[in-house]
């Protein structure tokens, strides 16, 4: 019969406070991963770099956010902007803000920009 529809809000459920960014997968597949990310005024740690082994495209859909990469400096986003990070290429976030929480819409896997 196939999978049932599922439907959610990203804005909801989110906690008033919380110490570290929150990651929610919420959906999974052969080399895909969509999650729902928090942030409340977390930043990298000192000396920290991601560094992924999968692409992401990330959408700030509330907050304001900081981020810095290695070869191309800081890059400051709000709401409604998008990013694309391939694989490996190393950044930390320096900002997020707390009020507004930022509430972030991520795809990681093996992806190919189109534009």
């Amino acid at each position: 019969m196939g999978a049932k529809i599922q439907r959610g809000n990203m804005f909801s459920s989110i906690p008033p406070l919380f110490e570290n960014e929150i990651e929610e997968t919420l959906f999974e597949g052969e080399g895909l991963r969509i999650q729902r990310v928090l942030s409340c005024g977390q930043s990298s740690p000192g000396g920290f770099w991601y560094d992924q082994d999968e692409d992401e495209y990330v959408i700030l859909l509330s907050g304001e956010a900081i981020l810095y990469f290695r070869d191309e400096g800081e890059i400051t986003m709000g709401s409604g902007d998008w990013i694309f990070i391939p694989a490996h290429k190393e950044h930390r976030i320096i900002y997020t803000s707390r009020e507004p929480k930022c509430v972030w819409f991520a795809i990681h896997g093996d992806l190919e920009p189109c534009i």
